[in-house]
């Protein structure tokens, strides 16, 4: 029964779909209209507008030359995100349970793409007054702490290819709006190996961040821990939280093979 009323909530078009795109995951490297109308029993004309969606959204190619279609790239970054959130968030989230029993304050995990960070979980605090989840939300990488604290290690080339045409908008009296502004301050969290995001994103919310690498030693993602500002004093932050959040790091980069004397 329960098989049953699965099928019938199946949505034809959709079905139809993953069958273009799983049909390129033989030996062929490319496939035509025609060839893909025969062997999934499809008329052409559906065929071609189903590549013509997926082109659109980079998960299909057209090779100009043979007019035949070819995977895209998107589906390489698809199955890359994948593999690294399913063996990030098994290591991490352990790792950022123990961190916040200690310090009793959210913390998240997120990855960066382009200009703006992914939050993929969190942990959260058992205190009455907290700040509202994240996960699931793309957030502008240039004015949280979990942004910065992976934007500081990508190379200058990167930075100024990933804002070249953005315009950095302010969130609150604090958001930094100047590229030339942001580099100072990610040279600055480079060389401390920590980030700070002192209400830039949310007035009166404070948050502390360091990247996390995997065994090539690159930033895979970033940790924090958030909270309100009248919880989280300048002291506290240098004596309790930044070192708990910089050790929370290590442990998950380590996890993922990152070495110890890294």
């Amino acid at each position: 029964m329960a098989r049953k009323s699965k099928e019938l909530g199946i949505v034809k078009a959709v079905d139809h779909a993953f069958d273009v795109l799983e049909a390129f995951s033989g030996d062929a490297d490319e496939l035509g209209v025609t060839e893909l109308s025969k062997s999934l029993g499809l008329s052409k004309n559906n065929v071609f507008r189903l590549l013509a969606t997926f082109e659109s959204k980079g998960y299909i190619e057209q090779n100009p030359k043979t007019e035949s279609y070819r995977l895209g790239l998107k589906v390489f970054e698809i199955g890359e995100i994948y593999r690294h959130q399913s063996g990030l968030l098994k290591q991490a989230v352990p790792v950022l349970k123990k961190m916040v029993a200690r310090c009793d304050e959210a913390g998240y995990i997120a990855v960066l793409r382009g200009w703006e960070v992914i939050y993929l979980d969190m942990v959260d605090t058992t205190k009455s007054i907290k700040v509202i989840s994240r996960v699931g939300k793309r957030l502008p990488a240039y004015c949280t702490a979990i942004g910065k604290a992976q934007l500081a290690f990508e190379s200058e080339d990167e930075i100024n290819r990933v804002f070249r045409d953005k315009t950095l908008k302010s969130y609150t009296g604090h958001t930094i709006t100047s590229v030339a502004e942001l580099k100072d301050e990610l040279a600055e969290i480079n060389a401390r190996g920590y980030a700070l995001d002192r209400g830039e994103y949310e007035e009166e919310i404070i948050c502390v961040g360091v990247p996390v690498r995997d065994y090539t030693r690159r930033v895979v993602a970033g940790i924090c821990i958030s909270g309100p500002d009248f919880r989280m004093s300048p002291e506290r932050i240098e004596k309790e939280l930044m070192p708990l959040v910089k050790g929370a790091g290590a442990e998950i980069s380590m996890r993922l093979g990152y070495p110890a004397s890294g």
